[in-house]
């Protein structure tokens, strides 16, 4: 989906990916207002992550995971999508108990809860699963795997069917680990300037975390979630602001990626610095 955007004085154009999920509304929701010179683009998360990495976006709002996969890239705001507890959209379904999942289906929208899933699975059960492709459109009773990863706002829906586990992958880390969980991080690709860019994207997400209402009311009958739970998840379960606690997080989360070869080994966070 591609949206209009005023012109500047200097016609300067930022190239901008944002996420299409309800999650990521309060990011973008008035940034036209705040940044008139973004072009914005809105995608899933992981067609965003491919579209920044070949240079067709300046800024993307990307899984985390891919932070730590493209050397040169620079986290350019502290807005972020994370949660601190359950996170209502990432949702792992069982059909068996969790040590006997021998085969796992994957969202193809997702990249960083793809990451998050192996990982819980490999460090507290042990367990290694064959892995394949759920695609956008699909639903849990069109593939057969032992379990199935579901994410954004289909997560948000419950599946069909009886399941022996259901997690809440922002509730287990959070148990495990004590901490946040962030999932995806404005993301700047090397070589432009976006002096200033990085004020206007935090001015549009304090704008957009004062609008939760008028955010819920809006996308409920687009994504067929009651407004009311819609309003919920954005207002309870979700957190906008990547500070120490968040930073923490990420960096155990890439510790233990690259322990599983998930990502590259030793990522250190570098923050989008004006030339």
């Amino acid at each position: 989906m591609q949206l209009p955007s005023a012109n500047t004085p200097d016609d300067r154009k930022i190239r901008v990916g944002a996420v299409a999920y309800l999650n990521a509304w309060p990011l973008y929701f008035t940034l036209a207002q705040h940044a008139p010179q973004a072009e914005l683009v809105v995608d899933l998360p992981s067609r965003l992550a491919e579209s920044l990495a070949a240079g067709r976006l300046d800024v993307a709002m990307i899984p985390s995971i891919e932070y730590a996969r493209h050397p040169g890239y620079r986290i350019i705001s502290d807005a972020c999508i994370a949660c601190d507890g359950p996170v209502q959209s990432v949702k792992l379904y069982s059909r068996v108990p969790i040590e006997r999942i021998r085969t796992l289906a994957l969202d193809e929208g997702s990249r960083t809860s793809v990451a998050l899933t192996q990982i819980l699975l490999r460090e507290r059960h042990g367990v290694h699963p064959k892995t394949c492709r759920l695609p956008i459109g699909a639903v849990v009773e069109d593939v057969s795997t032992d379990a199935v990863l579901l994410i954004g706002d289909r997560g948000m829906l419950p599946a069909a069917g009886r399941f022996a586990v259901e997690w809440d992958l922002g509730e287990e880390w959070s148990r495990w680990t004590g901490l946040p969980f962030v999932f995806a991080v404005w993301i700047a690709r090397p070589g432009v300037d976006l002096a200033g860019f990085e004020a206007q994207l935090a001015a549009a997400r304090d704008d957009g975390v004062t609008r939760f209402e008028q955010i819920a009311r809006q996308a409920a009958p687009t994504i067929g979630v009651a407004e009311a739970d819609c309003l919920a998840y954005l207002r309870d379960h979700l957190k906008f602001h990547f500070g120490p606690r968040q930073r923490q997080a990420l960096e155990l989360f890439y510790e233990l990626a690259g322990r599983h070869d998930l990502a590259p080994p030793g990522v250190r966070l570098s923050f989008y610095r004006p030339s």
